[in-house]
């Protein structure tokens, strides 16, 4: 089998710098292209010096539509909701698949990919560990089994750098927690200031820590009267996120136009 055409998004980014490296030591992957935004001194350069790696005789493009041209199978975006939008509306021009790492979208952002999934397959997902990916299923089913008895809240601590609070994962796992508690959006509270008055029983609280330079941790507490369940996922490299991007890049090349997530290339990869 040929290899996976690959270009990466913001290749002097902390992601997109580790997925270039990886993507060059990785079997079954090419890179053919990487951009960095406009304006960055990165542009016109050795793609491999950018990312701080040896040349690898691509140049850094301003333009995703530029480093499309010499063919590419799939895209891997680890940038922000605004140009991942972007890139996203490009790899539907240009009919290739779109992997997403990015997050803090709006829900108009996630309108503007999904109407690009129309045209091309789409992986996207808030945190692309492979593990973290487990913990969200596992959760959902702790909170089915433990009932509505308990009291649930997350907490996500992340480095000081971190532009979205709370993280992406974090509310994605109340969300599942609460499709799995048969509970609305409007249960997920993600601020208590000010609050006063008794918790309410069907909340579930969203609580964000920031500091040093902590990769990403998620827990989940279920709090019942006289016992305590936690699960917890700590991320201790970002080269999990990778691995997983890697992972996704490989299964959705050549699928059917849709948007997909982790749990898809979990199921069948």
């Amino acid at each position: 089998m040929k290899d996976i055409r690959i270009v990466i998004t913001g290749v002097t980014g902390r992601m997109g710098s580790l997925l270039v490296r990886m993507v060059r030591d990785a079997g079954g992957l090419t890179l053919v292209g990487g951009t960095d935004k406009a304006g960055s001194g990165a542009i016109g350069l050795d793609v491999g010096l950018a990312a701080k790696l040896g040349p690898l005789e691509i140049a850094t493009v301003e333009s995703l539509d530029k480093a499309l041209e010499p063919g590419a199978d799939v895209v891997i975006d680890f940038t922000t909701p605004e140009a991942s939008v972007a890139h996203a509306r490009s790899c539907a021009a240009k009919k290739v698949a779109l992997v997403v790492g990015s997050t803090g979208f709006s829900a108009e952002a996630k309108q503007q990919v999904a109407a690009a999934a129309k045209s091309i397959p789409i992986v996207m997902a808030p945190n692309m560990s492979v593990g973290v990916n487990l913990i969200i299923e596992v959760a959902a089913q702790l909170a089915k089994r433990l009932g509505t008895d308990f009291d649930v809240e997350v907490l996500e601590t992340h480095h000081r750098l971190k532009k979205d609070a709370p993280s992406g994962t974090a509310l994605r796992l109340a969300d599942e927690l609460a499709k799995a508690l048969g509970r609305k959006a409007d249960d997920v509270r993600t601020a208590r200031v000010g609050q006063i008055g008794e918790r309410p029983k069907r909340e579930i609280g969203v609580q964000a820590l920031r500091g040093g330079d902590v990769v990403g941790e998620h827990t989940v507490f279920f709090f019942g009267d006289g016992e305590r369940v936690e699960l917890t996922h700590r991320a201790t490299s970002r080269e999990q996120f990778g691995r997983g991007a890697l992972r996704a890049a490989r299964w959705v090349a050549g699928r059917p136009a849709g948007l997909y997530d982790m749990s898809h290339v979990l199921q069948e990869s």
